[in-house]
C-alpha cells in the first residue's frame, strides 16, 4: 500500500466516494503513473475536485427484462446510467465498463441522463403484444439521484406510468422522492406503486463517507415517514450491510423505519463483483484502515473463501456463521416489529391502458 507522503497515492475527495479511477476490466490500455517530481506543493495549486458532467443519451429502449431466480421483478428501467451518489460499495460501478469508463470515480462524475425516456417508454408501452408486470425503476442506479433535479426523467416517466395505469416500484436513497408525492399518492389509491428507501446505518459520518451525496440517513426516514402519512405503501431496505462497518445498526435501522410507517423490509449482504473488490479495499485502506483486513475476512467468509461468490441461492445474503446470524438477527427485527415480507403487495395490472401514440392533431375523445 503506498504511504500516504506518496503524491500518487489515492486520496480521499470530499463528496465522493470512490478515491481512484482504476481502468475498466474491457480495457485494452492500462494506464501507469509515475511520480515526475512536480508535487503540488511545489506547483502551488490544489488538485481540483472531480466535478459532474452529465451526458445526453438517446436511449433505443428503456425497459429491461429480468430472469434471475433471486430478483424479485421481471421488468426495470434506469434513467440514469452512473450515478452522483457515489455509493463505494454500489454493484452497479462495473456496469460503467461497458462504456469504456472507469467504475471508480468516472461512476459518480461522468453521467449518462436517457433525455428521449419517456418517449422511448411511451413506445414500449403501446406495443400490441405488450404484457404488462411491474417495472422497478432504480434497480441498477438510483432514480432520485441529486441530477434528478434539473434533468426530471423519473418524473417524465412516473407521469406516463400514472396515465396508462401501470404499476411500478421504485427503489431510492434520496429524500427528493418526496417531491413526486403528488404522482405517488394517487397511484398508491389505485394500488399501482409500491416504493423502498434504502437505510444502512445511522451513523451520519459513516453515510458521508460510504454514500457521499445521497441524503443522510435521519432524511431519509423522514422520507420513509412523508410517503407513509401520503398512503404509499413504503417498505425499507438495510442494504447493503457491510460486516463490522455497518451491521450493527441493522436492528436501530428496522426500529426508526416502522416507527416512521415503513410496512415491509428487505437486506442485502455487500457484494463486489468484478472492479468493485479493488474500489472496496482502497477506501478501506482510506476511511477504515483499522478494520479494513478484518471487513474483508468476514466478506470472505459470506463468500465461500472468495471476495465474491456469484451463486444465485447466495449472492444476496452470503453463506457461512455471519450470514446466518445477520439472518436470524433480521428474522427476530420483523417479527418485533410487525414486518412484512416486501413481495407480499401485490400492485394491479389490471387497470393499464396502452398509452395514445402522441398525435399533431391531438386528442378528439
Amino acid at each position: 500500500m503506498p504511504q500516504p507522503s506518496d503524491p500518487l497515492a489515492p486520496r480521499a475527495f470530499k463528496g465522493r466516494g470512490a478515491a481512484s479511477n482504476p481502468q475498466g476490466r474491457f480495457e485494452s490500455i492500462r494506464h501507469h503513473a509515475e511520480d515526475d517530481g512536480w508535487q503540488s506543493a511545489l506547483l502551488d495549486e490544489e488538485a481540483p475536485r472531480p466535478r459532474t458532467d452529465v451526458t445526453e443519451e438517446r436511449a433505443r429502449s428503456v425497459i429491461t427484462r429480468n430472469d434471475s431466480p433471486d430478483i424479485h421483478f421481471t421488468q426495470a428501467m434506469n434513467p440514469y446510467r452512473g450515478c452522483e451518489h457515489g455509493c463505494i460499495y454500489c454493484f452497479a460501478r462495473p456496469s460503467h465498463s461497458y462504456l469504456n469508463l472507469s467504475p471508480g470515480l468516472d461512476f459518480e462524475t461522468k453521467l449518462r441522463a436517457k433525455s428521449n425516456l419517456a418517449e422511448v417508454l411511451r413506445h414500449e408501452l403501446s406495443r400490441p403484444g405488450y404484457r404488462v408486470e411491474p417495472i422497478n425503476i432504480g434497480s441498477n442506479t438510483d432514480p432520485y439521484q441529486p441530477i434528478e433535479k434539473r434533468w426530471r426523467l423519473t418524473r417524465a416517466a412516473l407521469e406516463l406510468l400514472a396515465e396508462c395505469g401501470h404499476p411500478c416500484t421504485i427503489v431510492t436513497k434520496n429524500a427528493l422522492v418526496e417531491r413526486d408525492l403528488d404522482l405517488l399518492a394517487p397511484m398508491a389509491k389505485a394500488g399501482l406503486v409500491q416504493v423502498f428507501v434504502s437505510v444502512n446505518s445511522l451513523d451520519n459520518h459513516l453515510a458521508a463517507k460510504l454514500e457521499p451525496r445521497a441524503s443522510a440517513p435521519h432524511r431519509r426516514i423522514q422520507a420513509i415517514r412523508a410517503l407513509a402519512d401520503a398512503g404509499v405503501p413504503v417498505g425499507v431496505l438495510v442494504a447493503p450491510i457491510i460486516p463490522a462497518l455497518n451491521d450493527r445498526d441493522m436492528e436501530a435501522v428496522l426500529e426508526q423505519a416502522a416507527a416512521a410507517g415503513a410496512r415491509c423490509a428487505g437486506y442485502t449482504a455487500v457484494r463486489l463483483p468484478h472492479e468493485l473488490k479493488a474500489l472496496v479495499r482502497e477506501w478501506l485502506a482510506l476511511h477504515a484502515p483499522d478494520r479494513g483486513a478484518h471487513v474483508m475476512s468476514l466478506i470472505q467468509q459470506m463468500n465461500g473463501g472468495r471476495d465474491y461468490d456469484s451463486d444465485f441461492r447466495t449472492r444476496m445474503r452470503g453463506q457461512g456463521v455471519f450470514a446466518d446470524l445477520l439472518k436470524r438477527r433480521f428474522e427476530i427485527a420483523c417479527r418485533k416489529h410487525g414486518f412484512g415480507r416486501a413481495r407480499e403487495l401485490q400492485l394491479d395490472t389490471t387497470r393499464f391502458v396502452p398509452p395514445r401514440k402522441p398525435s399533431p392533431q391531438g386528442q378528439l375523445f
